[in-house]
């Protein structure tokens, strides 16, 4: 089902059938802000880079299109939510927030999080959650219901990383039969947690510092809140999540490449 604002500000990113200049869309959204408008509906995006850069507040904006890269980039506060597929990057270095994608997104989602949650009801592309981090009362979780690429997680130092592996339409959900991440599963991970809902990983898809571990109660217990959200967005039935057990990926050391370092300069 897609996303609906009962009462909003509508804002065309198509002009004389041509898209506009990310430049030219980003200033009509500040411009209805400086207004006092906070719900805010973009209709015909179409690959418009930089959408809710650096906003911050109790703003909403809802996206019908394909919004271009680093949607959401340093965000901190505002809900994003699209209608249809995103690009790359993703929750660019958010601090705050939440971005709910209705569809797929690109390479590099969630680089360098620092807080906020992305939730994503398709799959995800290469190097997703790469730097996140967290710190004190910040942590960044994204949430994903179909599967990911290569180097997931790849030097993760904080925050939470949840794939379903699930392929989710608007009247069936299955079980996706392959393979639900890629080689180089948390390559150099010092920090946070990856949750994989399958039976087993093998250890020769890790990467380099990560290991695979049951989850414990408390664990099922941590990530409830955010499957439960995650099932609400997408009209999806928790117990169905919890037919499958889930697998954790957590660093080995907090130097997975200390062994490498140079200890002799002279």
């Amino acid at each position: 089902m897609p996303f609906k604002a009962d009462e909003a500000v509508r804002i065309n990113a198509i002009e004389n059938d041509t898209p506009l200049s990310y430049k030219k869309l980003n200033q009509l959204i500040h411009d209805e802000i400086e207004k006092g408008n906070k719900r805010i509906i973009l209709d015909n995006v179409a690959g418009q880079r930089f959408i809710g850069a650096a906003l911050h507040g109790d703003i909403k904006i809802y996206i019908n299109g394909v919004p271009g890269n680093d949607l959401g980039i340093f965000m901190d506060g505002p809900k994003i939510y699209v209608n249809g597929n995103s690009e790359d990057q993703v929750g660019n270095t958010m601090n705050s927030g939440k971005i709910v994608i209705n569809g797929n997104t690109g390479d590099v989602t969630g680089l360098s999080a620092r807080g906020g949650e992305i939730f994503i009801k398709g799959s995800v592309g290469y190097r997703v959650g790469i730097h996140v981090k967290e710190y004190k009362g910040k942590m960044p979780k994204l949430v994903i219901g179909g599967v990911c690429k290569e180097y997931f997680g790849e030097y993760m130092a904080g925050g939470m990383l949840i794939v379903l592996g699930l392929k989710i339409s608007d009247n069936t959900i299955e079980e996706i039969d392959d393979q639900k991440y890629g080689n180089c599963l948390g390559s150099g991970i010092h920090g946070g947690s990856i949750f994989i809902r399958t039976e087993d990983v093998p250890e020769h898809m890790l990467g380099i510092g990560a290991k695979v571990i049951d989850l414990t109660e408390k664990d099922n217990k941590r990530i409830q809140p955010y499957i439960e959200e995650f099932c609400t967005y997408f009209g999806v039935k928790e117990e169905i999540i919890w037919k499958k057990s889930f697998k954790k990926i957590v660093p080995a050391s907090k130097r997975p490449y200390g062994s490498n370092y140079c200890i002799d300069l002279v």
